[in-house]
C-alpha cells in the first residue's frame, strides 16, 4: 500500500524529549514500512524515518523558535504536502490533528481525490490561547470536517467530542516493544512522573502524594519555554519543592534515559486533572515493568486495569492509600499486555484495517457520484424527461 503521512512541522520525528503525537507517528511509520508498505512521510528535515522524508524545512517549528500561536509556516507545510500529493498516486492520506494549526488540514483535503483519514490526538477546542482563552472558530471548520474519516486514539476520547464528527473507528497509540529488555527484579525505592510540566498533568499532586506517603519521588520532564504560564508554573509551584533528597527533578530525559527511569522505579503516579485523551507515558512504564497508579479520567481506564497492571483511584487520598500496595502487581506480565494491546505491530494492523475501510468508502462514494452524473447529464439531454420528472 502507498501510504503517505502528514506530520505536523512542530516537532521533530521522533521526538528528543516530549512530544506525544511525534512519537505515535514514528513508530507507526517505521511498523508501516516494517510491514512492506511504501510510506512517503511529510515532516520536517531534522526527522529521522525509514520511509522516504519529503521536507520544506530544515528544522521543526519549536527548534527554530516559531512559537505555537504563528501559524503561517505550518499552513505552508500542510499546503505544500497536498501539492506533492496531488501529483502522485497513493493510496491513502493520513493526516493528524494535534494543535490549533492541523485544522487546516479540513479545508485543504476538502477537495483531495485520494482517500484520506485524519487522526485526532487532542481534544476540541482546538481555538484557544495559551492563557486560557477561548473562541469560535472550531465550528466554521465543521463545513468541512464531518466529511473526513476521523479515528479517535481511545473511546474516552470518541466519547468526549461534541462535534459532527465521522468517526470510523478507534485505534490505541502504541510503542515499539521488539527492543524492551527483561523486567528488572530488583527496584529502587523511588516512584516516578514523567511528562510535561503543566497543572493538569498533575506534577504537583503527585510530589504530595509523595510526601504524604513519605517515598521518593522522581520527576522528569520538559517546561515549555515558549508558554510562560508554564514557566511560571514550575517555577513557582514545582521547584520551591524539588529538595534533592525526597523530590528530586532530573531535566528532560531521552530515550535511553526515559528507559533507566521507568525500570528503575517503582511505580508511576499519574495524577492528571483532565481527561486525557490517551496517555502514552502509562503505556511506556508498564512496557518497562512499571506500575500505574492513575486517577479515573480519560482513556486511563482503557490502559489500566486495576489491581492487576496498577490502580485506578478517584482522588489524591485513594493514590497515597494505593502506593504501599505497589508490589501486588505482577511486573512481569506488564511487557506481555502491551505488546498485546498497545504495540506498533498491533496499532499499524488496526490502521491497515481502518485504511481498507475509507478506500472502500471512498469507492463506492464515486460510484454514487458517477451514477448521480449520468443522471443528471440524461435528464438535460433528453428535455422530456426533463419535464416528466
Amino acid at each position: 500500500m502507498r501510504i503517505a503521512q502528514i506530520a505536523p512541522p512542530w516537532i521533530a520525528i521522533p521526538p528528543k524529549n516530549y512530544g506525544g503525537t511525534e512519537s505515535v507517528i514514528y513508530n507507526l511509520v517505521e511498523q508501516q514500512v516494517a510491514q512492506g508498505h511504501d510510506v512517503t512521510l511529510f515532516a520536517p528535515g531534522d526527522t529521522q524515518t525509514s520511509a522516504k522524508l519529503v521536507s520544506f524545512f530544515p528544522k521543526s517549528l519549536l527548534r527554530e523558535g516559531v512559537p505555537w500561536t504563528m501559524h503561517l509556516k505550518a499552513f505552508y507545510h500542510l499546503q505544500k504536502s497536498l501539492e506533492v500529493i496531488n501529483t502522485q498516486n497513493f493510496d491513502i492520506v493520513h493526516t493528524h490533528l494535534s494543535s490549533g494549526a492541523d485544522l487546516y488540514v479540513f479545508p485543504l483535503t476538502a477537495n483531495l481525490s485520494t482517500p484520506h483519514v485524519t487522526t485526532l490526538h487532542s481534544h476540541f477546542p482546538f481555538d484557544h490561547g495559551i492563557s486560557g482563552w477561548v473562541g469560535n472558530a472550531d465550528r466554521y471548520y465543521m463545513d468541512w470536517a464531518p466529511s473526513v474519516p476521523i479515528v479517535s486514539i481511545s473511546e474516552a476520547a470518541r466519547a468526549q467530542t461534541k462535534e459532527p464528527l465521522n468517526f470510523v473507528g478507534v485505534v490505541y497509540n502504541g510503542i515499539e516493544v521488539k527492543q524492551l529488555p527483561p523486567t528488572r527484579k530488583k527496584r529502587d525505592t523511588y516512584f516516578t512522573w514523567l511528562g510535561r510540566f503543566v497543572p493538569e498533568k498533575g506534577p504537583h499532586l503527585a510530589i504530595e502524594a509523595a510526601k504524604q506517603a513519605n517515598v521518593p519521588l522522581i520527576l522528569a520532564g520538559t517546561i515549555d519555554r515558549h508558554v510562560k504560564e508554564s514557566v511560571t508554573y514550575f517555577q513557582e509551584i514545582i521547584k520551591p519543592q524539588v529538595d534533592g533528597d525526597q523530590i528530586k527533578y532530573i531535566g528532560p530525559v531521552n530515550a535511553q534515559e526515559k528507559a533507566r527511569l521507568l525500570r528503575g522505579a517503582c511505580g508511576f503516579l499519574n495524577p492528571i486533572e483532565w481527561e486525557e485523551p490517551f496517555g502514552m507515558v502509562m503505556v511506556e512504564a508498564m512496557a518497562f515493568g512499571c506500575p500505574v497508579i492513575s486517577f479515573a479520567r480519560g482513556a486511563a481506564p482503557e490502559i489500566v486495569i486495576h489491581g492487576q497492571n496498577g490502580f485506578l483511584v478517584q482522588n489524591l487520598a485513594e493514590m497515597i492509600e494505593y502506593i504501599p500496595h505497589i508490589n501486588e502487581i505482577d511486573r512481569d506480565a506488564l511487557p506481555i499486555y502491551v505488546e498485546q494491546n498497545f504495540s506498533a505491530h498491533a496499532m499499524a494492523t488496526k490502521y491497515q484495517e481502518i485504511y481498507e475501510k475509507v478506500i472502500s468508502m471512498s469507492k463506492t462514494r464515486k460510484r454514487a457520484g458517477k451514477k448521480a452524473s449520468t443522471k443528471i447529464a440524461s435528464t438535460f439531454e433528453n428535455p422530456r424527461v426533463a419535464v416528466l420528472q
